[in-house]
């Protein structure tokens, strides 16, 4: 049964049945020392979304031990064909990858994936920094559930077919105008999410997101038949979510803007 749980991760894995889930696909804060919140005049269909995190830490360490904490807390609800995924970037990559090198051991590293989106700004200090890094970790390493996903061809030779995909997902981010959009900070495109979830989670298995912000990996399995948990410490996230799994679109969570007058 699909459902958004709103509380803490940590804890709220502490209840989760032994061997009940197939994907863990986490998104949590990056640590990028700010708070992150709605964009100016991010409307929603004329309605004015106000949504914030907060995503700060003293230093890496701490980040790395919070996330660790969690990881460990939710190990005993894989199955053991489960797949764990941990959506990152360039701060912390690295660390992950060695703290999950050491909570699961190397041999249970599947991929490295690159989500290349393309937007963000430039800097004449170094290249632009346009990806996000997702790292797939197994329980155990010869009976993950893998289906190699395909995506559209891009060549000209290959127009109108598909390929199998790399491990570089090309995949464009939300733009200001997409349909998808809620208005929540740093969601993810529903796109993206369908490709990791048919790849790593079995037909009407389920999927846990415990970072689940606007419920972007929570809709991609629940239209394709699977189970969908979400947990996220943030009620505006929360109510977002169930918005979005229900069909419906989240309501307002400030009063609708006013015109000036003239």
């Amino acid at each position: 049964m699909n459902r958004v749980l709103t509380g803490d991760w940590l804890d709220l894995a502490a209840d989760l049945p032994a061997s009940s889930i197939d994907l863990v696909y986490a998104d949590p804060p990056f640590n990028t020392g700010s708070a992150k919140r709605t964009p100016p005049r991010a409307g929603v269909r004329g309605r004015v979304l106000s949504a914030r995190y907060e995503d700060c830490w003293p230093d890496t360490g701490s980040y790395i031990a919070w996330l660790r904490a969690r990881v460990e807390a939710t190990l005993p609800a894989l199955r053991p064909a489960g797949v764990v995924l941990i959506h990152c970037d360039w701060r912390t990559s690295h660390r992950v990858r060695m703290m999950l090198d050491d909570v699961l051991g190397e041999d249970r590293f599947v991929n490295h994936l690159v989500w290349s989106y393309g937007l963000g700004g430039s800097s004449p200090r170094r290249f632009a920094r346009k990806h996000d890094d997702i790292l797939a970790y197994c329980i155990h390493p010869s009976r993950y559930y893998f289906n190699p996903p395909r995506i559209p061809a891009t060549s000209r030779r290959l127009a109108g077919r598909t390929k199998k995909a790399t491990d570089v997902l090309d995949i464009p981010a939300i733009n200001n105008m997409a349909g998808e959009r809620t208005g929540y900070p740093t969601q993810k495109p529903l796109a993206l999410l369908r490709v990791l979830v048919g790849a790593f989670c079995p037909p009407h298995g389920t999927l846990l997101d415990p970072c689940c912000g606007s419920g972007t990996a929570l809709v991609a399995a629940a239209e394709s038949g699977r189970t969908a948990i979400g947990f996220d410490a943030n009620e505006v996230a929360g109510r977002i979510a169930r918005a979005r799994l229900d069909g419906r679109h989240p309501a307002p969570a400030t009063r609708p803007r006013t015109r000036r007058r003239p």
